[in-house]
């Protein structure tokens, strides 16, 4: 990481400006070589703009407001230099173009953040954040992603290493020191430690389903026979003419995805090929991409049509009853079910507190939002509470303090992976890979 990186960091397309962004030992020798303003740029207060224009020998290829990072105070903990210029897509790769011709390199997708984390700017959970705080669809997830970028989670894990760390120090003063006079009480003491420990940890692995929801969205897959209004109804949440809408049965052929934002969460609205006996080769595909989309789904909206006499429902599903305009069949009669028209746009809003139940279980409380993990942190929690387990059954069976200092050296390396501790380049690599270039 010795050498100078470049990108465009705003999105390609057109625009009022367009960003590009340089760090590294040459970022200020580059930028003051192609630059001409007032003052040289080596002579530059930090965080301060200077006008001026960008030239490619004598041709002028842009004005410019140019802006000076001093490392170690910048993202990167280097020299960064930051170019807003007109925001044009021929402009903006002209620009890069000259920049790496003059010496610098494409960065690599967030390499930006990456050599933020090397330098010691952030843990690997703050970097992970700078992501979700781009891709954000709701203000949970943002509060989210701020939070966690904030260092809540990693002060959370911090914290977490440290108590194991305290018990394996414990553990191996009982090695290192057989003949002092350890409190025979200690081993008590060590296992209801340890077990606080590890009933922390499984409270942050409970939040990864929360994360999971907030950074991919809740899987709602609308579902029921042709013609109950599943399209009409993914229409109505959408706010939009998105599905087609027919009386003839079988229309919708495919899966229909669409995202919307319901009480702050992402909601990722699935709408389905109707599911019935079929001899057409291409429903009967439709159907079974269906039932594959139930199988994956978070929550299941089962729409029946309430006006018609009652027939099996599948249980674990949310049942909306349709039609009930029309007026709802009596054998529906104490069914615990939401009952909505399509037709009149009627009882939406009871469909949406009853989906927002189901999204809560009404238990997610606003405060677990900033600690909410994702998939690797879930993955190196699961590996570190296995070992920590191992500990307590060992310390429970009165087994050799040698052996729980082991389990206890595996519960805090997975814990250590958390925030970080990754000797790896390949798992850093996808890590950071996720990110956007110029980022």
């Amino acid at each position: 990481m010795n050498d100078t990186i470049a990108a465009i960091s705003t999105p390609l397309g057109e625009g009022a400006i367009a960003v590009l962004r340089m760090s590294g030992p040459c970022a200020l020798t580059i930028a003051d070589g192609i630059f001409r303003g007032k003052v040289s740029l080596r002579e530059a207060t930090a965080r301060l703009q200077y006008y001026g224009s960008i030239y490619d020998g004598d041709r002028k290829l842009d004005e410019v407001l140019m802006t000076v990072f001093r490392g170690p105070h910048s993202y990167t903990g280097e020299d960064v230099i930051e170019i807003a210029g007109h925001g044009g897509v021929l402009i903006a790769r002209r620009l890069l173009e000259l920049i790496l011709k003059s010496g610098a390199r494409s960065a690599e997708p967030g390499e930006f953040t990456k050599r933020a984390y090397f330098a010691g700017k952030m843990d690997l959970t703050q970097a992970e954040a700078v992501m979700d705080l781009i891709t954000a669809q709701t203000d949970i997830a943002l509060r989210s992603a701020t939070e966690q970028l904030e260092g809540r989670l990693g002060q959370s894990i911090r914290e977490l290493r440290e108590k194991f760390l305290e018990l394996l120090a414990h553990v191996e003063a009982w090695i290192d020191f057989p003949d002092e006079d350890i409190d025979p009480d200690s081993v008590d003491v060590l296992r209801t430690k340890l077990r606080h420990a590890t009933t922390e940890m499984d409270g942050l692995l409970h939040t990864a389903r929360l994360g999971r929801v907030l950074r991919e969205g809740y899987r709602t897959v609308i579902y029921g026979s042709p013609n109950v209004g599943k399209s009409s109804l993914m229409n109505l949440l959408l706010g939009q003419e998105r599905a087609i809408v027919s009386s003839r049965p079988g229309t919708t052929r495919d899966v229909i995805e669409e995202v919307i934002h319901l009480g702050g969460y992402p909601l990722r609205l699935i709408d389905t090929a109707g599911v019935r006996e079929s001899d057409d080769d291409i429903e009967v595909e439709g159907i079974n991409r269906t039932l594959k989309q139930v199988d994956r789904a978070d929550l299941v909206l089962q729409l029946l049509d309430g006006s018609a006499e009652r027939v099996p429902v599948s249980a674990g599903h949310l049942l909306v009853l349709n039609k009930s305009d029309l007026g709802i069949h009596p054998t529906w009669d104490g069914v615990d079910a939401v009952r909505i028209s399509c037709l009149n746009n009627q009882g939406l809003e009871d469909l949406e507190v009853a989906i927002l139940k189901k999204i809560t279980s009404g238990q997610v409380r606003e405060r677990d939002c900033a600690v909410a993990i994702n998939a690797r942190h879930q993955s190196c929690l699961v590996e570190a509470l296995e070992f920590g387990a191992a500990a307590e059954r060992l310390l429970l069976a009165n087994q050799p303090p040698e052996l729980v200092a082991e389990e206890l050296r595996g519960a805090l390396s997975w814990i250590g992976q958390v925030v970080g501790e990754i000797d790896n380049e390949e798992v850093l690599g996808k890590i950071f890979g996720t990110f956007c270039i110029g980022k």
